[in-house]
């Protein structure tokens, strides 16, 4: 379910509140080969099949960041503002990558709204994003994502 807000503004009135989950999302290692090309980032573990199936997680893995880059499609998904001019990326206040995600395994997103405040630029939101992995016992990433509402 997405939360429907007017303007930015009205998220000051329901900070602290769990906005919804995400769809699940299939994690490909076509998905994991293009974040690589795209940062540089090409260790075995994410990006050779053949040597990380004897590597410690038995098969390639997402990168972290990858993981952490869905953060926009995330909120999106479970938040709809009416009345929005832009959403900025302002930064990250933590973040912690606790579990592998496995390519080929499906990851969501638990969404929260921990604060949301007015500054001189705008609204800024501080989302509280929780990735679970399907099957999982431990989240694949935990982070509180800061978006600017100008």
């Amino acid at each position: 379910m997405t939360t429907q807000l007017d303007t930015p503004a009205d998220l000051i009135g329901i900070a602290g509140r769990q906005l919804g989950t995400t769809d699940w999302i299939e994690i490909t290692q076509q998905q994991v080969e293009l974040f690589a090309d795209a940062t540089g980032d090409h260790q075995w573990i994410h990006t050779d099949p053949a040597r990380a199936a004897h590597g410690p997680f038995h098969g390639t893995i997402a990168h972290g960041y990858l993981t952490l880059s869905l953060a926009p499609v995330a909120i999106a998904d479970v938040l709809e503002i009416k009345e929005l001019t832009a959403a900025l990326n302002y930064g990250l206040n933590r973040v912690r990558f606790p579990a592998p995600v496995p390519v080929g395994s499906k990851i969501r997103a638990v969404v929260t709204l921990n604060t949301a405040q007015q500054k001189t630029s705008g609204v800024e939101a501080v989302f509280g994003l929780t990735y679970e992995i399907d099957g999982g016992t431990r989240p694949a990433c935990v982070a509180d994502v800061v978006v600017l509402y100008p």
